[in-house]
């Protein structure tokens, strides 16, 4: 797959959005995701959550679609200080997944970083999501150590079903 080309989401975009996101984190069915958080029941997102995240100062929301219009993802990044910025929801259409759909959009989000004198990217997964974890592993990122806490008291992002939940942090530095 060649160069890809990211576009800022626009309000008409947004319902979209929020049904793929839903769909490839935590859709259970035939079509579900390798990806989907099991351990969390509910909602991934919704489309009061998705207002109050692109809203913050700093953050894009980036839609990618193909030449005929179809939505094959999307990224949320933020800019930081430092030279660093946060990845949050990459997704995904989860029945085109197997065509390394996910490879193209992280690259594609690192290109579009570098762009704007971006330095590294960091992201928080959950710890018990060991295959995602390895899956941006072998794409240059690396778990620093450094954990956040999961918000068990606030079920804005759907219902935990085990105890224990915690998020690694993962970064990459976008020089090397």
């Amino acid at each position: 797959m060649g160069m890809i080309e990211l576009q800022p989401a626009t309000d008409a975009d947004y319902p979209e959005i929020v049904a793929l996101t839903n769909r490839a984190f935590r859709d259970t069915g035939p079509q579900a995701s390798w990806n989907v958080e099991d351990i969390i029941e509910g909602e991934r997102i919704n489309l009061s959550l998705l207002r109050d995240d692109v809203a913050i100062p700093g953050a894009h929301l980036l839609i990618w679609r193909d030449a005929s219009g179809e939505h094959l993802g999307h990224v949320r990044l933020d800019a930081g200080a430092d030279g660093a910025w946060f990845l949050g929801i990459l997704t995904v259409r989860p029945d085109r997944q197997d065509a390394g759909l996910g490879r193209t959009l992280l690259a594609a989000c690192e290109d579009w970083v570098r762009a704007r004198g971006g330095q590294r990217i960091a992201m928080t997964v959950i710890h018990q999501r060991e295959t995602l974890i390895a899956w941006y592993v072998r794409r240059g990122y690396v778990v620093t150590g450094q954990t956040k806490p999961f918000p068990y008291d606030d079920t804005r992002f759907g219902r935990p079903t085990q105890a224990g939940l915690y998020f690694d942090v993962l970064e990459k530095d976008l020089g090397a």
